[in-house]
């Protein structure tokens, strides 16, 4: 793999990997985890996220309200809020890391070997960011499914329903895992003894100077 296309592909997976890391930062302050429809005298929906649960009506706008306490969430959403809130502060210390770690970072040439190593670094901390929002989204889908297709529960009952922020949540990290995999390839397709351009044009130079003199003896 040549330098610039190098540089194209860790360009391309460091904004993927910023962009997921975005979406799963919506999908911890978006109050829509999961949606309940209720057809009363009017259309209202009730929706219910990691810190407030909102009321929306067709005549009567959207009222939120935050939770107030830690304890009055279930369990799962507990659980999701710590994990979620983690993933974002390890997310951002990702990116930070990852981008000392770009060739687009010019360094002297003994360099070269730390930035492989941050990159790597970052590289492993964004997977796990991305899984620490992957598992507690997928846990609360898992959960609502099962309350939906509950037998136990009448069926007059309402049902909860899958909103919208699950879906960033998923969408934000496997956009972090394929931004994380592209930062990866241009480790793997680079060996220790590649070096920038300039480096390898002197390298080069040095060794006809060599050669030269070693003809004329």
């Amino acid at each position: 793999m040549n330098l610039v296309h190098r540089h194209r592909l860790q360009l391309v997976g460091f904004l993927l990997s910023l962009l997921g890391w975005v979406l799963t930062g919506t999908c911890n302050y978006l109050p829509d985890w999961k949606n309940l429809n209720l057809d009363l005298n009017v259309l209202e929906l009730w929706t219910m996220g990691l810190w407030q649960t909102c009321i929306v009506q067709d005549v009567g706008g959207t009222q939120c309200k935050d939770f107030d306490s830690f304890l009055d969430l279930p369990l799962e959403f507990r659980i999701s809020r710590i994990l979620v809130s983690t993933s974002n502060g390890l997310g951002l210390l990702s990116l930070v890391i990852s981008s000392l770690g770009l060739d687009c970072l010019k360094v002297e040439e003994p360099e070269q070997k730390l930035k492989k190593q941050l990159l790597l670094l970052g590289v492993i901390l964004l997977w796990m960011s991305a899984v620490l929002a992957l598992v507690p989204v997928s846990w609360v889908a898992h959960t609502i499914i099962q309350e939906f297709w509950d037998e136990d529960i009448p069926e007059i009952v309402p049902r909860w329903e899958i909103g919208d922020a699950l879906f960033s949540g998923w969408f934000g990290g496997f956009f972090i895992i394929l931004g994380g995999s592209l930062l990866l390839s241009t480790i793997c397709s680079s060996s220790d003894h590649q070096l920038p351009e300039q480096y390898a044009m002197a390298d080069v130079q040095d060794t006809h100077q060599q050669l030269e003199t070693g003809s004329r003896r």
